[in-house]
């Protein structure tokens, strides 16, 4: 088949995907699959080989990512029941002060926003940013719009969240490299986006009455982990009601230094696995050690293991209610583990027909770097779908060829893995379920929304890409 035929095939296949899930309503994993089989079929795929390629990309994928996703959901799971992440924001306020609270919220975003996820976190903080708000009586997007967008930041950029990890396993990137070089990237774009919203909320912009009574006019004891409940929009019409969650108030919080040290041993371990490896000899122990304790799904059991004894056992908590708390984190993950299952089914198919090559050959003559293109194409499908998690998968599944036969180093295969996160970043608007979350939890309507959300995660996304051009040159 001519490559005009496949890469014919391919673009209708993207398009049959964005309407599936942008008009049909179609859930993001049925859709990926569907246009699979679809694309596999129209390509000349045998269909006595299309269970086993469905198969073989399901299974390839799922071995990387799915026992690291579902251990960074437990560990966030744990911080936040234990009350770590309520009690860690606080703290925060108070170790920067009144005047400094924005930057603290920001900062708590950040730190927080790593084994956490994006949706949970906003949960979790902003009942915190209620209370500030509402003691300080300034506008709730002062606290609310840098907080969000740090959690949003992460979300995007950085393991161990489902976009990308997958990203990073699919293109052959390094995930010690990626937080090595991503964590001092992402810090940067957030603190940017600190001064940037400062200047954008400098003005008012209008609020729900509904929030503004919430906010402004509920009595002390609505800010904490008790509050009102929210409805936020899905962004299809619908909303639903954020509950909050069940903090154990029975003990005392755990203090700021365990949360910290808790979030930051598996970011540890594994940099220090990626540093043995480029830098011992082979085959000494310490190496062999290193590596080990170093493997992401190592270093995260191992935090696991330290957040049900630290933040659980310790204070009080039986074996049978570490375990369901843990449990409690793997169904609203199940779902996002399996799109990223068929996302990389998507990327096999890609393989298997001969489109990935086509595609290569195309994006070869274009003659722009591989850098630039991981960014406009995660820029262009996160645009167009709305879900950073689905543009990285498949902008991974898109741009593997071509990055097999650039030849990239792994530090090269890094950067190309962080500018991915930087596209998938940018342009949150009316079609990305985040967007609705968080104008609906911050009183925005969809003009205002568009005017400071999607503006500020867009120059965050751009600045991000900016600076891992700037990498670029030295790795």
């Amino acid at each position: 088949m001519s490559h005009g035929a496949l890469l014919g095939i391919a673009a209708a296949g993207v398009g049959l995907l964005l309407l599936l899930i942008l008009r049909g309503k179609v859930q993001p994993f049925v859709a990926l699959v569907v246009v699979s089989i679809g694309v596999a079929l129209a390509a000349g795929v045998p269909a006595a080989d299309l269970v086993k390629t469905v198969e073989e990309g399901m299974g390839a994928t799922l071995g990387h990512i799915a026992t690291i996703i579902a251990l960074g959901a437990m560990i966030g799971r744990v911080i936040e029941l234990s009350g770590g992440a309520h009690a860690f924001a606080h703290s925060l306020i108070d170790r920067f002060g009144a005047r400094r609270t924005p930057f603290a919220l920001t900062v708590a975003g950040f730190v927080l926003g790593i084994p956490v996820f994006f949706e949970v976190g906003l949960i979790i903080l902003m009942p915190i940013a209620y209370g500030v708000a509402r003691a300080s009586r300034k506008p709730l997007l002062v606290y609310a719009l840098p907080m969000g967008a740090a959690m949003l930041t992460v979300h995007a950029f950085l393991p161990p969240h489902p976009g990308a990890v997958a990203g990073i396993e699919a293109i052959g990137a390094s995930q010690g490299l990626v937080l090595l070089m991503g964590i001092p990237l992402t810090a940067a774009v957030v603190v940017l986006g600190y001064f940037v919203s400062r200047r954008m909320t400098r003005r008012e912009y209008p609020m729900d009455p509904a929030v503004r009574a919430e906010v402004y006019e509920a009595d002390s004891g609505g800010s904490g982990a008790g509050s009102t409940p929210v409805r936020a929009g899905d962004g299809h019409g619908t909303a639903v009601l954020t509950e909050p969650s069940a903090v154990d108030t029975d003990v005392p919080p755990p203090s700021f230094g365990m949360v910290l040290a808790l979030i930051v041993t598996p970011i540890l371990l594994i940099l220090l696995g990626t540093i043995g490896e480029n830098v011992l000899a082979e085959g000494s122990t310490l190496r062999a050690v290193l590596t080990v304790l170093g493997a992401p799904m190592v270093a995260l059991l191992i935090d696991v293991a330290l957040c049900g004894w630290l933040l659980g056992a310790r204070r009080g908590w039986d074996r049978a209610r570490v375990a369901e708390v843990m449990g409690s984190a793997l169904p609203p993950v199940a779902m996002v583990i399996l799109v990223a299952g068929a996302g990389g089914v998507f990327g096999k198919v890609l393989v298997a027909s001969g489109i990935g090559d086509a595609i290569a050959d195309v994006l070869e003559r274009t003659g722009l770097p591989a850098l630039f293109l991981a960014f406009l194409t995660a820029l262009a499908l996160r645009a167009a779908q709305g879900s950073a998690t689905v543009a990285l998968i498949t902008t991974a599944g898109i741009l593997t060829p071509l990055l097999q036969r650039a030849d990239l180093t792994t530090g090269q295969l890094s950067l190309v893995a962080l500018s991915m996160g930087a596209g998938a970043l940018t342009l949150s608007h009316i079609n990305d379920a985040g967007y609705w979350m968080f104008t609906r939890l911050a009183g925005l309507d969809v003009a205002s929304g568009l005017r400071t959300w999607t503006v500020l995660t867009t120059v965050m996304g751009c600045a991000g890409f900016v600076l891992t051009v700037g990498l670029w040159v030295v790795v």
